[in-house]
């Protein structure tokens, strides 16, 4: 989106008074911005499952399905702030108003921590039999989960197409998704582990009232830098023109396709448009809605009927997306890997022994930080010697369907790795007859878990940021704050289908009871990383086809021959 302000727009002359707009000097607030968002989600979210296990006296199982759920929510909801902030709102006040969302959400979250009529009696000392909470206790926690989830929904993807607004050159962009990548995982990293460790340690009502200040501090610090961002106007919705094009298509499938470019309409005022002469081979059904036909203009040039004549551009705006379908599908299973692993790990860790040392217990909620310190700090490792050296060795930079390619290969490694260790932790507990005796720790560190979730980090660091990458300079400028959101549509629905497959094993087999002691944990594990193997072929084919759109400019033009339509 930045790249479509007017080049008279950044050519004027401001006053030595008037702040500069853009660039680096807005780093700091939207990296500010992020964190107090990103530490309050962490700080919530990653001891949910803890909570309602020994809070809301929820069974394991259904916990970890009621966590897939918000996370899912949370992850599917950005595309509808995306489309408001490019169509309507634009991204500051998306932001602001979702920031105000998420504070009101942990706000009632945190009262059924403070309030006795709002939080269930505890169970009796040594007995299995605890109260059930009432629909107005279940009701509150709910609420504050789901306001919660959709206020950082509408802030993290939305923050970062602005943040990437702020600049008009695609390697300060690829460096700034980088960079705000690190300050993501690591906003998170001290949310799981010193707001986990207060909450579970000292007090729930404390860690959640830590959530909300941090929260306000990260708002506070956005709405304070709003003269130094560069605002891109929204320009009504970008999807309105995708279905015209669609439209048109049908309307004129019966006419003719033409091999003159004079015969498109490539513009509004009837310029020819520089960047497509003739429209491109792929996908050429559409470029019918290109083709003029008579009475499809008017004297002047425009338009005349909006549903029956698109610009070249619009066709292959529509075409640019049906391109990257295929790769963004197979994105889908390999985003189930974080959901698997961070819920059924937490799974894993009660069960375990947490000591480090006579005083140190390791907060279950905890063992993602694993995942999120591996993908800060391997993150750092790619941007300060991993992309220099490609670069020195091979003279290209390294590509984002090269990145994500290297984090199919270590999250299916992490899957096969959790399956090996799942069932060594089995056969500890079986030796140790730790299933006759529901509850009972089995004699093995936690830190055993810790390779799987550093294999998924790694995973992480790779494809999460070369996805961000991909979407935002592959799709249509005008498309810009929807294209940072589809990784989290793409995260969105692998968090509903893992717990869709979750629930299918446990409707069908006997791997995931109540006890995961009496179960086949690792059976799962390795499914998912059978679905992955099979998944990584698939990517390597759509990766194959794939052409990157800045390496097909230079082809498109005059050179698209008619012989080919011929």
């Amino acid at each position: 989106m930045g790249d479509e302000l007017s080049g008279n727009e950044e050519a004027q002359v401001l006053p030595d008074s008037a702040p500069k707009q853009g660039g680096w000097t807005t780093f700091p607030l939207i990296a500010g911005t992020l964190m107090g968002s990103s530490i309050a989600v962490s700080g919530w979210a990653n001891s949910l499952i803890v909570y309602m296990i020994e809070k809301f006296h929820v069974r394991s199982i259904d916990a970890t399905q009621t966590f897939n759920m918000a996370a899912a929510s949370t992850s599917l909801l950005p595309v509808i702030a995306a489309i408001l902030a490019d169509s309507i709102l634009g991204c500051y006040s998306v932001i602001w108003m979702s920031s105000l969302v998420s504070v009101l959400g942990i706000i009632l979250i945190a009262l059924t921590a403070m309030l006795e009529p709002l939080k269930p009696q505890p169970c009796q000392n040594g007995s299995s039999m605890c109260p059930t909470p009432s629909k107005v206790q279940f009701s509150v926690l709910y609420s504050g989960i789901a306001l919660a989830s959709i206020g950082v929904a509408g802030t993290r993807f939305t923050i970062a197409a602005m943040g990437a607004n702020q600049f008009e050159n695609p390697k300060d962009q690829r460096v700034f998704f980088n960079w705000f990548a690190v300050t993501l995982y690591t906003s998170m990293v001290l949310g799981a582990t010193v707001i986990v460790y207060i909450e579970e340690n000292v007090s729930w009502a404390l860690g959640y009232c830590l959530c909300v200040a941090v929260n306000v501090v990260g708002l506070a610090i956005f709405l304070l830098g709003k003269r130094y961002y560069r605002h891109v106007k929204p320009q009504g919705s970008p999807f309105t023109s995708l279905a015209r094009v669609i439209v048109s298509t049908f309307l004129k499938r019966k006419v003719p396709l033409s091999c003159r470019a004079e015969d498109y309409y490539h513009h509004k005022d009837g310029q020819m448009d520089k960047r497509y002469s003739m429209p491109t081979k792929s996908f050429g059904f559409l470029n019918h809605a290109a083709l003029e036909t008579e009475g499809d203009t008017k004297v002047d040039g425009s338009i005349a009927k909006s549903w029956r004549l698109c610009s070249v551009q619009q066709v292959e705006d529509l075409k640019t997306l049906l391109r990257i379908f295929p790769l963004l599908s197979s994105g889908i299973i390999l985003c189930t890997t974080l959901p698997v692993v961070s819920t059924l790990t937490i799974l894993q860790a009660l069960t375990l022994d947490r000591h480090l040392g006579p005083n140190l217990k390791v907060p279950a909620g905890s063992m993602i930080v694993f995942i999120l310190t591996s993908t800060a700090i391997n993150l750092t490792f790619i941007d300060r010697f991993l992309f220099p050296m490609w670069q020195k060795i091979t003279h290209r930079s390294l590509m984002p369907l090269q990145r994500i390619g290297l984090g199919h290969v270590f999250n299916m490694t992490g899957m096969a790795v959790a399956a090996l260790i799942e069932s060594k932790r089995l056969k500890f507990a079986q030796i140790h007859h730790v299933s006759d005796h529901p509850g009972s720790i089995v004699p093995m560190l936690v830190l055993w878990l810790v390779p799987q979730l550093v294999l998924v980090g790694v995973g992480e660091s790779f494809h999460y940021p070369g996805q961000v990458t991909l979407y935002y300079q592959e799709f249509p400028k005008p498309l810009r704050s929807t294209a940072t959101a589809m990784i989290s549509v793409v995260v969105g629905i692998a968090y509903y289908l893992s717990t869709a497959v979750i629930d299918l094993v446990r409707t069908v087999t006997a791997w995931l009871p109540d006890d995961i002691n009496k179960g086949r944990l690792g059976n799962v594990y390795l499914m998912f990383a059978v679905m992955q193997m099979f998944n990584f072929l698939y990517f390597l084919i759509c990766a194959k086809c794939y052409k990157y759109q800045s390496l097909e400019e230079g082809n498109k033009g005059n050179n698209e021959s008619c012989n080919a339509e011929k």
